[in-house]
Protein backbone atom coordinates (compact mmCIF):
# COMPACT_ATOMS: atom_id res chain seq x y z
CA UNK A 1 0.00 0.00 0.00
CA UNK A 2 1.27 3.35 -0.74
CA UNK A 3 1.65 5.85 2.23
CA UNK A 4 -1.41 7.45 0.88
CA UNK A 5 -3.44 4.34 0.97
CA UNK A 6 -2.55 3.87 4.37
CA UNK A 7 -3.37 6.70 5.57
CA UNK A 8 -6.34 6.61 4.04
CA UNK A 9 -7.25 3.49 5.05
CA UNK A 10 -6.48 4.08 8.73
CA UNK A 11 -8.88 7.34 8.60
CA UNK A 12 -11.81 5.35 7.41
CA UNK A 13 -11.46 2.95 10.16
CA UNK A 14 -11.61 5.24 12.61
CA UNK A 15 -14.52 6.73 11.06
CA UNK A 16 -16.15 3.38 10.83
CA UNK A 17 -15.25 2.72 14.46
CA UNK A 18 -16.73 5.91 15.15
CA UNK A 19 -20.28 5.49 13.33
CA UNK A 20 -20.46 1.60 14.39
CA UNK A 21 -20.36 2.97 17.58
CA UNK A 22 -22.57 5.33 17.49
CA UNK A 23 -25.20 2.97 15.67
CA UNK A 24 -24.66 0.28 18.46
CA UNK A 25 -25.79 3.69 21.37
CA UNK A 26 -28.54 4.61 19.00
CA UNK A 27 -30.04 0.75 18.69
CA UNK A 28 -29.62 1.21 14.66
CA UNK A 29 -28.32 -1.17 12.75
CA UNK A 30 -24.69 -0.08 10.98
CA UNK A 31 -26.40 -0.93 7.33
CA UNK A 32 -28.92 1.81 8.06
CA UNK A 33 -26.34 4.71 7.43
CA UNK A 34 -24.49 5.47 4.53
CA UNK A 35 -21.04 6.60 4.77
CA UNK A 36 -19.89 9.80 2.17
CA UNK A 37 -16.74 11.06 1.97
CA UNK A 38 -16.74 14.64 1.18
CA UNK A 39 -13.69 14.81 -1.24
CA UNK A 40 -13.23 18.80 -2.51
CA UNK A 41 -10.35 20.17 -2.31
CA UNK A 42 -8.40 16.56 -3.03
CA UNK A 43 -7.69 14.79 -6.48
CA UNK A 44 -9.19 12.18 -7.99
CA UNK A 45 -6.61 10.04 -7.46
CA UNK A 46 -7.42 9.73 -4.07
CA UNK A 47 -11.40 9.17 -4.93
CA UNK A 48 -9.63 6.17 -6.40
CA UNK A 49 -8.09 4.96 -3.59
CA UNK A 50 -11.05 5.18 -1.43
CA UNK A 51 -12.75 3.24 -4.23
CA UNK A 52 -10.26 0.86 -3.72
CA UNK A 53 -10.56 0.82 0.11
CA UNK A 54 -14.75 0.32 -0.86
CA UNK A 55 -16.22 4.14 -0.70
CA UNK A 56 -19.09 3.91 -3.13
CA UNK A 57 -20.36 7.52 -2.41
CA UNK A 58 -18.63 10.49 -2.94
CA UNK A 59 -19.58 13.97 -2.69
CA UNK A 60 -18.37 17.62 -4.09
CA UNK A 61 -19.28 21.30 -3.49
CA UNK A 62 -17.93 22.94 -6.53
CA UNK A 63 -18.84 22.04 -9.96
CA UNK A 64 -15.44 23.27 -11.37
CA UNK A 65 -13.42 21.03 -8.91
CA UNK A 66 -16.61 18.19 -9.34
CA UNK A 67 -17.26 17.84 -12.86
CA UNK A 68 -13.31 16.86 -14.27
CA UNK A 69 -12.96 14.91 -10.99
CA UNK A 70 -16.11 12.76 -12.15
CA UNK A 71 -14.81 12.63 -16.14
CA UNK A 72 -11.69 11.26 -14.61
CA UNK A 73 -13.41 8.73 -12.55
CA UNK A 74 -15.74 8.32 -15.13
CA UNK A 75 -14.99 4.06 -14.65
CA UNK A 76 -15.52 3.44 -11.39
CA UNK A 77 -19.13 2.53 -9.96
CA UNK A 78 -19.44 5.50 -7.88
CA UNK A 79 -22.68 7.39 -6.44
CA UNK A 80 -21.88 11.13 -6.64
CA UNK A 81 -23.24 13.47 -4.60
CA UNK A 82 -23.45 17.68 -5.08
CA UNK A 83 -23.33 19.08 -1.70
CA UNK A 84 -22.74 23.27 -2.27
CA UNK A 85 -24.99 25.98 -3.42
CA UNK A 86 -25.76 25.35 -7.03
CA UNK A 87 -25.97 28.33 -9.55
CA UNK A 88 -28.69 27.84 -11.90
CA UNK A 89 -25.84 28.39 -15.05
CA UNK A 90 -23.71 25.68 -13.19
CA UNK A 91 -26.80 23.15 -13.33
CA UNK A 92 -26.29 21.09 -16.92
CA UNK A 93 -22.71 20.49 -15.81
CA UNK A 94 -23.86 19.33 -12.15
CA UNK A 95 -26.93 17.17 -14.27
CA UNK A 96 -24.40 15.11 -16.34
CA UNK A 97 -22.54 13.62 -13.04
CA UNK A 98 -24.00 13.89 -10.48
CA UNK A 99 -26.54 10.93 -9.00
CA UNK A 100 -27.99 13.24 -5.96
CA UNK A 101 -28.30 16.76 -5.55
CA UNK A 102 -28.46 17.58 -1.84
CA UNK A 103 -28.76 21.37 -1.79
CA UNK A 104 -31.80 22.39 -3.25
CA UNK A 105 -33.30 25.40 -1.65
CA UNK A 106 -35.45 27.56 -4.66
CA UNK A 107 -38.00 27.31 -7.01
CA UNK A 108 -35.48 28.32 -9.63
CA UNK A 109 -33.36 25.67 -9.07
CA UNK A 110 -35.86 22.67 -9.20
CA UNK A 111 -36.98 24.21 -12.98
CA UNK A 112 -33.27 24.72 -14.24
CA UNK A 113 -32.64 20.58 -12.89
CA UNK A 114 -35.78 19.39 -14.47
CA UNK A 115 -34.96 21.03 -18.12
CA UNK A 116 -31.62 19.40 -17.50
CA UNK A 117 -32.25 16.17 -16.35
CA UNK A 118 -34.44 15.37 -18.95
CA UNK A 119 -32.06 16.86 -21.58
CA UNK A 120 -29.71 14.47 -20.57
CA UNK A 121 -31.57 11.52 -20.19
CA UNK A 122 -30.81 11.05 -16.48
CA UNK A 123 -32.95 10.86 -13.43
CA UNK A 124 -31.62 13.29 -10.36
CA UNK A 125 -31.85 12.74 -6.74
CA UNK A 126 -32.74 16.05 -4.72
CA UNK A 127 -32.53 16.33 -1.21
CA UNK A 128 -33.92 19.75 -0.16
CA UNK A 129 -31.70 21.97 1.76
CA UNK A 130 -33.26 22.54 4.86
CA UNK A 131 -31.47 26.38 6.25
CA UNK A 132 -32.53 26.20 10.45
CA UNK A 133 -31.14 29.43 10.62
CA UNK A 134 -33.86 30.76 8.29
CA UNK A 135 -36.55 32.84 9.04
CA UNK A 136 -40.14 32.22 7.37
CA UNK A 137 -39.42 32.83 3.63
CA UNK A 138 -35.60 33.25 3.69
CA UNK A 139 -32.21 31.15 2.60
CA UNK A 140 -29.86 30.09 4.97
CA UNK A 141 -26.32 31.84 5.63
CA UNK A 142 -25.37 28.41 4.01
CA UNK A 143 -27.69 27.92 1.71
CA UNK A 144 -31.01 26.23 2.48
CA UNK A 145 -34.66 27.08 2.92
CA UNK A 146 -36.51 28.00 5.54
CA UNK A 147 -38.74 25.52 7.15
CA UNK A 148 -41.51 27.00 5.92
CA UNK A 149 -40.41 26.31 2.49
CA UNK A 150 -39.73 22.84 2.58
CA UNK A 151 -43.28 21.63 1.64
CA UNK A 152 -43.93 23.67 -1.72
CA UNK A 153 -40.02 22.96 -2.72
CA UNK A 154 -40.85 19.20 -2.26
CA UNK A 155 -43.86 19.04 -4.43
CA UNK A 156 -42.54 21.10 -7.05
CA UNK A 157 -39.37 18.44 -6.73
CA UNK A 158 -42.01 15.20 -6.95
CA UNK A 159 -43.93 17.25 -9.88
CA UNK A 160 -41.07 17.36 -11.60
CA UNK A 161 -39.88 15.66 -14.72
CA UNK A 162 -36.17 13.88 -14.51
CA UNK A 163 -36.28 14.42 -10.86
CA UNK A 164 -36.82 12.47 -7.95
CA UNK A 165 -37.76 13.76 -4.22
CA UNK A 166 -35.26 11.61 -2.47
CA UNK A 167 -35.39 13.18 1.64
CA UNK A 168 -33.58 16.40 3.42
CA UNK A 169 -30.21 17.37 4.08
CA UNK A 170 -29.03 20.32 6.45
CA UNK A 171 -25.90 21.78 7.87
CA UNK A 172 -25.60 22.56 11.65
CA UNK A 173 -26.07 25.79 11.77
CA UNK A 174 -23.81 28.64 13.55
CA UNK A 175 -25.87 30.96 14.41
CA UNK A 176 -29.75 30.99 15.69
CA UNK A 177 -31.18 29.37 18.06
CA UNK A 178 -29.29 25.74 17.02
CA UNK A 179 -26.24 27.13 17.03
CA UNK A 180 -23.93 24.65 18.61
CA UNK A 181 -26.96 22.49 19.56
CA UNK A 182 -26.33 20.09 16.81
CA UNK A 183 -27.97 17.02 18.09
CA UNK A 184 -31.16 19.36 18.65
CA UNK A 185 -30.61 20.70 15.07
CA UNK A 186 -30.88 16.89 13.53
CA UNK A 187 -33.51 16.23 15.97
CA UNK A 188 -35.81 19.00 14.54
CA UNK A 189 -34.80 17.95 10.99
CA UNK A 190 -35.79 14.40 11.99
CA UNK A 191 -39.28 16.10 12.66
CA UNK A 192 -39.33 17.52 9.44
CA UNK A 193 -38.55 14.37 8.02
CA UNK A 194 -41.30 12.68 9.37
CA UNK A 195 -43.80 14.83 7.79
CA UNK A 196 -42.26 14.77 4.32
CA UNK A 197 -42.72 10.81 4.16
CA UNK A 198 -46.35 11.12 5.21
CA UNK A 199 -46.55 13.04 1.74
CA UNK A 200 -44.12 11.63 0.39
CA UNK A 201 -43.12 8.17 1.51
CA UNK A 202 -40.18 7.03 -0.39
CA UNK A 203 -38.52 10.59 -0.10
CA UNK A 204 -36.90 8.64 3.12
CA UNK A 205 -32.88 9.98 2.92
CA UNK A 206 -32.13 12.79 5.75
CA UNK A 207 -28.12 13.83 5.37
CA UNK A 208 -27.17 15.25 8.00
CA UNK A 209 -23.62 15.00 10.34
CA UNK A 210 -20.36 15.86 9.31
CA UNK A 211 -16.67 15.15 10.41
CA UNK A 212 -17.31 16.80 14.06
CA UNK A 213 -21.14 16.27 14.65
CA UNK A 214 -21.72 12.83 12.94
CA UNK A 215 -22.62 10.67 16.52
CA UNK A 216 -25.22 13.05 17.30
CA UNK A 217 -26.76 12.91 13.81
CA UNK A 218 -26.93 9.12 13.55
CA UNK A 219 -28.15 9.38 17.01
CA UNK A 220 -30.84 11.48 15.71
CA UNK A 221 -31.76 9.08 12.98
CA UNK A 222 -29.66 10.52 9.81
CA UNK A 223 -29.22 7.78 7.13
CA UNK A 224 -26.72 9.43 5.49
CA UNK A 225 -23.49 11.36 7.05
CA UNK A 226 -21.02 13.38 4.72
CA UNK A 227 -17.39 13.07 6.22
CA UNK A 228 -14.70 14.97 4.64
CA UNK A 229 -12.05 16.02 6.97
CA UNK A 230 -11.64 13.11 9.32
CA UNK A 231 -11.15 10.79 6.36
CA UNK A 232 -8.87 12.74 3.73
CA UNK A 233 -7.23 14.85 6.31
CA UNK A 234 -7.05 18.91 6.96
CA UNK A 235 -8.04 20.73 3.78
CA UNK A 236 -5.77 22.48 1.62
CA UNK A 237 -6.22 26.29 2.27
CA UNK A 238 -7.48 27.50 -1.26
CA UNK A 239 -6.92 30.91 -2.73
Amino acid sequence: MTDRKTQLAENLARVEERISAACEAAGRKREDVTLIVVTKTYPASDVRLLHELGIRHVAENRDQDAAPKAAACADLDLTWHFVGQLQTNKVRSVASYAHLVQSIDRLKLVTALSAAAVRTGRELGCLIQVALDAGAGERGERGGVAPDGIEELAGAVAAAPGLRLDGLMTVAPLAGPYAGRERAAFDRLMEFSSSLRAAHPAANMVSAGMSADLEDAVAAGATHVRIGTAVLGDRPRLG
